[in-house]
Parts: C-alpha cells; structure tokens; sequence
C-alpha cells in the first residue's frame, strides 16, 4: 500500500512537472521505482548500455516479467534533459502508432529523470544503412517497407493526431526496427506541438541535427511540418543510397549528398547514386520514383516542398505524375540570387551526435 502510495504521489509530481495546458499524462504510462530500474539493468552495468545521446545514456533492461525495456537515464551533465524528459512525458499522452517508438514509463526517484520505452531488438537505422556488411540484408524490399513506416509515422504526426507535431529531429539514428525489421520513430525530445490552425512558428534557439536541418529554419528560426519533410527527403535518399550527409561526393569531392543526388538525377544518371546492391524489378515502387519524390522534400524553398499526404500519395501511386525537383536546399551551384547566399554563425544543439558552431552551405 505505501509503496502504491508513493508512486501517485511521484506520478502527481510529474504531472506538476509537465502541465503546460495542453493535456494530462496518459493513465497508461507506468511509475517505475529505481531499485526496478537499477535491477532490470543490472545496476547501469556497461554491457547493458546501448549507447549515449545529449539526454544521457540509454540501457537495456528486463523486468521480472521477462518483458524487455530500453531506458534513457538523463545525465547531470545533459544541456536538453529536463526540457527533453518534459516533452517526451507530455507526447506520449498525445501520441499511439504503429510507427511511434512507446514510452511505457518514467522514474523520478532520488531525483532521477529517466524515460522507460519498449525494447527495439534490430537497433536503429544507421547502424545497417553506413556499413556495406550489415546492410546487406537490407534488400529493397525491406528499406520499402521501411520508408512506408516512416511515412505513415509522419501522416499521423501531421494529419491524423489531435496536434499537428513537428517532430525536428528525424534521422536515421531516431528511427529504430523491431524484431521484425519495422520503423519506430523515436526521441521527441525537441518536439514541437501545434494546434490543427497552427502553420508555423519560430524560434532563436536552433537545435537539430547537422544535415537534416532545413534553411529556412537555420536562417530564420521558422519550422513547421514542411522541416520534417526535409528532413525525410534526406533520409529516403540515404535509405536508397547506402551513403551519409556528412561526406562529399561527385568527381571533384565538391558535393553534398543532396546536390550529388541532384545532379545525378538532372543527367539521367539517377541508378549511379543508388546502392548497387538494390533491385527494384519486381516491385511496383521504384528507386528512380522515391529519388525524385525526396528531391521534391529536399528543395530550398519550403512552400516548394510536397505535403507528407502528397508525398504518400505519390509513392503509392505509381501512375501519378511527379513534378520535376528544383535544386535542393544549401547547394553551390546556385543561381545568382543573393538570397540564397548566406554564411551563418549560429549555435546548432544536436539532441544525438554532434554540436555544430558554424554552419556554412556547401
């Protein structure tokens, strides 16, 4: 009973916490206690660690009742952790799907912030995609059922949820695979909620992660739900290519991943850019279409970017006609337009790897 006791009382806490107006926390989320936590963990122990990201370390636990859980503990030395731990709590009495990482509960013992989520057996996206080993079986067949998974997330982040929610942190590090090699999309920590009549906002403070951040929001502060359709432009281009955004490519090493795209796609070159382990023969969606359709999300201006609806509904449907991409966002081969030449000193948080000081277009 007094242990019952103290989990309402903790769980009452919380909710002073996180009440932003907005909503109360979901009755299914669960008070962990930390001696629970500290034992499916096996006390924090490093061979339980799954890896690390700007809210602190993640571990894998398991419950007395064999139930397997991942656990992000917020480190004390965290920038975004009380912020993050905030969001994640309030989203996930607003959010349910298929496609949606689950947060199962949260600990706030002996001043702990720690986040309790089911367990993701095939860890996440990036470990396959960057290794010519591990992505092996990553057929097409496979990364197709993957970018509908991630497309379908998105849907109900912006068209089927009560709020539209601009996620601003999708990449393929947050995108995590079940047993059966199905997308969740994970880590909201920095996301934002709009009411249905809501377009867009703005902020000062820029986070994200290098790479999938779009230019209207890098230099001025405005997001919307046409950032995570540039950010899924860039992540379908790396599912169907095999390569990172973080390297240059081309002949002459002078290009990022989307202008090399671009180019290749301009010449009738397109398969050049494709991981050659790909075949699409023997299905209806073709690599050629979502390399044109992620050009469209990748374009420098947003108004120009389809809808998440326009993009599901030009991937389905192969009969569609898909409109011919303008060159995509922050490339050097630009017309001369002055508006579109910027070098920017800003502060760019990632919430995962990296912390960019300078970012200057290639």
């Amino acid at each position: 009973m007094m242990c019952y006791l103290q989990r309402r009382l903790l769980k009452w806490k919380v909710m002073g916490i996180i009440d932003t107006g907005k909503g109360s926390l979901s009755p299914n989320l669960q008070v962990f206690s930390f001696a629970t936590i500290k034992a499916a963990t096996k006390k924090f122990s490093s061979e339980n660690k799954l890896g690390e990201g700007g809210f602190g370390p993640v571990y894998k636990g398991k419950l007395l009742d064999g139930q397997e859980i991942a656990v992000k503990r917020l480190s004390e030395t965290s920038k975004q952790g009380l912020e993050e731990f905030k969001n994640e709590v309030t989203l996930a009495a607003k959010l349910q799907h298929v496609n949606l990482i689950r947060l199962l509960g949260f600990c706030t013992e002996r001043e702990e912030k720690m986040l309790i989520y089911e367990y993701m057996p095939n860890k996440s996206l990036d470990f396959y995609l960057y290794d010519p080993i591990r992505r092996l079986p990553l057929d097409w067949e496979k990364r197709v059922h993957i970018i509908e998974g991630i497309t379908q997330g998105l849907l109900y982040l912006q068209e089927y949820s009560r709020f539209t929610i601009i996620h601003r942190d999708l990449k393929a590090s947050n995108i995590l695979l079940d047993n059966e090699m199905k997308p969740k999309i994970s880590d909201f920590g920095i996301a934002r909620i709009f009411q249905k009549d809501e377009h867009e906002a703005n902020t000062s403070r820029i986070v994200g992660t290098y790479g999938y951040v779009p230019p209207e929001y890098v230099k001025r502060g405005i997001y919307s739900t046409k950032y995570d359709v540039y950010s899924f432009g860039v992540l379908v281009l790396q599912i169907i290519s095999g390569k990172k955004n973080t390297c240059l490519y081309g002949l002459h090493k002078n290009l990022n991943l989307l202008e090399y795209a671009y180019e290749l796609w301009k010449d009738g070159k397109g398969m050049e850019f494709m991981d050659p382990l790909l075949n699409d023969a023997s299905s209806t969606c073709k690599l050629m279409r979502c390399m044109q359709v992620a050009l469209l999300c990748v374009q420098e201006k947003l108004a120009d970017r389809p809808s998440m609806l326009e993009v599901s509904s030009m991937l389905k449907n192969e009969t569609e006609a898909v409109p011919a991409p303008k060159r995509p966002a922050f490339s050097t081969n630009k017309d001369e337009d002055e508006e579109n030449k910027f070098t920017l000193q800003e502060e760019i948080c990632s919430v995962n790897i990296v912390t960019i000081s300078q970012l200057i277009p290639r």
